[in-house]
């Protein structure tokens, strides 16, 4: 496994570089990013950002709000924040990905006299309380993992920043964001800063004591390349933010795979226009099933045999069945 450097703290820069690496550095290489960005928000694929996010708060505080590719919800990072960036070839089933790849940061920890452990769909727990949310993005046979680690962040900023569903939080059986979540460092027996533990997780994960002789540094061509795409996409309210027209309907349950929200219109009997929002993972785009239901009838049996007709709708949300998608939307 390769290490990419990268010390930008510019989330538009960071999130643009996965992205180059991803679909443009050697598919038959293995490589890992560890990075941390000024105050952000960072909205999941799937999501509408503007129910996401307390939008006073983040323009009163200059927070910057950008997109990821990878589906989950919203998170906050500042720089009291790690994040780690895995980019390989997978055609494993997500559940089994996201134990594999957050297992180098538990034993990081474990052997710095932490106890934490794998929680729930995507998470990292101490003591119940999470410090660590994963995501991924495929394409073909490849797959980029994210994740965050609280490390010694604000976490006052977090519960402001973000608009957390209520059902979300009693799905979880706490009260509020701030006791829901944690930093690491109060738990080290011996204090170390972020960069100090950047270098322990990068140690762990390679094997290598000696990696920083080997790390990838990116080239003129490559800053060039990223600094293009954080300009065409990473930096655009269309990617952002989006456009959606005015819903005359909105539908939201949460199941085991996550919240569904689905925002439509009828007319005359008919969906003319459906989004789908939520903090569900999947494979394959949403666009895809709102394309299929556009301008079809809105009856029960009609929807259900249209998604029916989709060879790998588990593909499209993990642990969302079809028969949770028709609860959602008429019931």
């Amino acid at each position: 496994m390769i290490s990419i450097r990268n010390e930008c703290k510019d989330p538009h820069f960071n999130l643009a570089l996965e992205e180059y690496v991803f679909y443009n550095f050697d598919p038959s290489e293995e490589y890992v990013i560890l990075w941390q960005n000024e105050p952000s928000v960072i909205i999941g694929r799937n999501q509408n950002t503007i129910e996401e996010i307390n939008a006073k708060f983040i323009k009163e505080n200059n927070i910057h709000v950008v997109r990821r590719m990878s589906g989950g919800g919203a998170v906050y990072h500042d720089l009291g924040n790690l994040n780690f960036t895995f980019i390989v070839n997978s055609d494993q089933d997500v559940a089994s990905n996201f134990r594999k790849f957050t297992e180098p940061v538990v034993s990081a920890l474990d052997k710095l006299g932490v106890k934490a452990e794998f929680s729930g769909r995507n998470d990292i727990t101490i003591d119940g309380r999470k410090f660590s949310g994963n995501a991924q993005h495929y394409s073909k046979n490849r797959l980029l993992h994210h994740g965050t680690i609280l490390f010694d962040s604000d976490l006052t900023v977090v519960q402001e920043a973000l608009n957390v569903k209520i059902d979300k939080l009693q799905s979880k059986g706490v009260k509020s964001v701030r006791s829901r979540v944690t930093n690491v460092a109060p738990y080290l027996k011996e204090k170390i800063t972020v960069e100090e533990f950047k270098d322990v997780l990068l140690k762990f994960i390679l094997n290598d004591e000696h990696y920083k002789d080997k790390e990838y540094i990116l080239t003129e061509a490559d800053l060039a390349a990223v600094r293009a795409l954080m300009e065409k996409k990473y930096l655009t309210w269309e990617w952002n933010y989006g456009e959606s027209p005015a819903f005359e309907i909105e539908k939201s349950r949460r199941f085991d795979g996550g919240n569904l929200s689905l925002k439509f219109n009828v007319e005359d009997g008919y969906l003319i226009d459906l989004k789908i929002y939520g903090d569900f993972f999947g494979k394959k785009d949403p666009a895809d099933i709102e394309k299929l239901l556009k301008n079809q009838l809105y009856q029960d049996e009609s929807i259900r045999r249209l998604l029916k007709s989709i060879d790998d709708f588990n593909e499209y949300f993990s642990g969302i069945t079809i028969d949770n998608f028709i609860e959602c939307m008429f019931y």
